[in-house]
């Protein structure tokens, strides 16, 4: 199985095709859709006196779904995101359960602890997964992780899940969406030119004003001003991410927590989706294909078009396919996952 897309033809270029969903979550949300999807939210103390939301959107065909996608978000994203709504929809309309865990800091109200979140947090997502499988009780699970997500559920099946996979048998594929599995390639390029002004400074303007707030609860935790100050991600990661989360600096943080040093570790089915044209992921350095797959359970999908999480298909029948929508591609995703599950 292979994933054909290309992007409808009033939609040219990476840039073009990551910004649009973002506008189309806008019309969504005028128009009702996946957007007034009813989400029960149950929040779950952490094992170091923290908390995690974990919202949960259920099928309306069935009370006793027997499969359930946990999808993780990506930086900054929450279950709001446009991405999350669309595989809700999807899933739920096949009578599944779909759940999003929640980053620290994401779910629109700020953490007890002094950490946040990373790209590489494989305790955080071990205890999502268990919390997950523990309330779901589903005979199946799916897992999905978006941009951000995807590398730190990568790192996750690579470094933890493959150790305990004898404890997953409910688990039966995952798949990373636009993940940044090379963090530092990722971090230069987001860091450049255009991908600075429209990327970066969007993520930096959240974060500074998350990392205030922080300090304000913690004061003296970090350099605010130096933060305040920083005007790349980089920066930020150093003076921040890095510094919170127990890295010597951001190179280190960069090196220990990219998944794909761990990509030949994972024991389930994987799917690796990254589009050839995402503006600041470089395609060089996801390409896994070149020299081989790490490992027999790896799929690679790696269409031309698609920017970052921008797989915008044509709406059937409409006018010019306008305005669009993105369930083609989570129905290609979701299909693949459940593929992957053994004949019964």
């Amino acid at each position: 199985m292979s994933f054909e897309y290309k992007a409808p033809f009033w939609l040219p270029g990476g840039h073009l095709q990551t910004i649009y969903p973002v506008f189309l979550s806008r019309l969504h949300q005028q128009e009702g859709s996946a957007h007034h999807l009813p989400v029960r939210r149950i929040r779950k103390d952490t094992p170091d006196g923290d908390f995690i939301d974990f919202d949960w959107f259920e099928p309306l065909q069935s009370s006793s779904p027997e499969a359930t996608v946990v999808l993780f978000h990506g930086l900054e994203g929450s279950s709001e995101s446009v991405y999350a709504r669309a595989y809700a929809a999807e899933a739920t309309a096949r009578g599944y359960r779909l759940v999003v865990p929640h980053f620290r800091g994401c779910s629109g109200e700020l953490n007890r602890m002094p950490r946040a979140y990373h790209s590489g947090d494989v305790d955080e997502i071990d205890w999502m997964m268990r919390v997950v499988a523990s309330e779901s009780r589903s005979q199946r699970l799916y897992a999905i992780g978006v941009s951000l997500g995807g590398n730190a559920l990568m790192a996750w099946a690579g470094r933890r899940m493959s150790q305990t996979s004898s404890q997953w048998p409910q688990l039966i594929s995952l798949a990373a969406v636009s993940a940044p599995l090379d963090l530092a390639a990722a971090g230069r390029a987001i860091d450049l030119g255009l991908n600075r002004v429209l990327y970066a400074d969007h993520f930096l303007k959240t974060m500074r004003a998350k990392a205030q707030t922080k300090w304000q609860q913690f004061p003296g935790l970090f350099d605010l001003h130096a933060i305040l100050q920083a005007n790349t991600l980089r920066v930020f990661d150093d003076l921040f991410t890095a510094r919170l989360h127990g890295f010597e600096n951001v190179d280190d943080y960069y090196e220990r927590a990219s998944a794909l040093p761990w990509l030949a570790s994972i024991s389930k089915p994987a799917l690796i989706l990254n589009s050839r044209n995402d503006p600041f992921i470089p395609w060089q350095s996801v390409e896994l294909s070149s020299g081989g797959l790490p490992c027999s359970h790896l799929m690679q999908w790696s269409p031309k078009q698609g920017g970052h999480m921008g797989f915008v298909s044509a709406s059937p029948g409409a006018f010019l396919g306008l305005p669009g929508s993105l369930q083609p591609m989570t129905a290609k995703v979701l299909n693949w996952l459940t593929e992957q599950a053994p004949a019964v």
